[in-house]
């Protein structure tokens, strides 16, 4: 039975939007897109915590990015509800030249003077997928979610950017921002509440908390070492 706003007839769906778990990537590089890039085991963990928090709630639709750490962390949740994992290529990480890179201040990529070239506009991003395409795409999955589920819930596994880019242009904050300042920890759940076909409020949850490295939680200073988790 679907559930209904008292008094306005109108069909209450939540859209959780997941962030995938952590990835074993030994070499530090920027993945992006790439495909071969899986779970750690700890990442595993995370998959199967969030999928204990949410085994109560009316789950009728998950769905993943086509990325193997996507796919494999939406795993867990579609099995606890007995549900079909489908793909949508919409939820899939935004796309950035440096791919396959390593990635930082002062180091790897940025040290190259043939890279300066992608550094020039900041706004659009010049070096990747423009926010404005990030944010199409990602309203196009999270409708397609609602409709798939409408009355009930949702999940979409995706990636941190995408999920940030398109919860700032709900939230009415500009689209570009510090990286370090997204609030889209591994496996956290980023939930749109939609009143028929309006979304009327966004929350934001981390599950998996316990088992996230404290380099890798947002606004976490960097640690000489340990790098976040790239194209994530």
């Amino acid at each position: 039975m679907s559930e209904t706003t008292k008094g306005t007839g109108e069909d209450i769906t939540v859209v959780h939007l997941m962030r995938h778990g952590e990835v074993h990537n030994p070499d530090g590089v920027l993945y992006g897109r790439r495909a071969g890039y899986h779970l750690s085991e700890l990442g595993r963990q995370m998959a199967d915590r969030v999928a204990e928090h949410l085994a109560g709630r009316d789950i009728t639709y998950v769905v993943a990015s086509p990325l193997e750490r996507a796919q494999e962390t939406a795993t867990p949740v579609a099995k606890s509800h007995g549900l079909d994992l489908a793909s949508d290529e919409r939820l899939i990480e935004a796309a950035n030249v440096f791919e396959g890179k390593t990635f930082g201040v002062g180091d790897g990529a940025l040290r190259k003077p043939g890279n300066w070239k992608h550094l020039t506009n900041p706004f659009q991003p010049s070096w990747g997928e423009p926010y404005v395409e990030q944010v199409v795409r990602m309203m196009g999955a999270l409708d397609a979610a609602k409709d798939a589920a409408r009355g009930h819930e949702a999940v979409c596994v995706s990636h941190q950017l995408p999920i940030w880019i398109v919860r700032s242009f709900v939230e009415k904050r500009r689209l570009w921002h510090d990286p370090r300042r997204r609030q889209c920890t591994l496996a956290s759940l980023t939930s749109f509440t939609y009143q028929g076909d309006r979304i009327v409020s966004v929350g934001y949850s981390e599950p998996a908390r316990d088992l996230v490295p404290a380099h890798l939680l947002a606004g976490a200073k960097p640690v000489k070492g340990k790098s976040k988790a790239f194209g994530a």
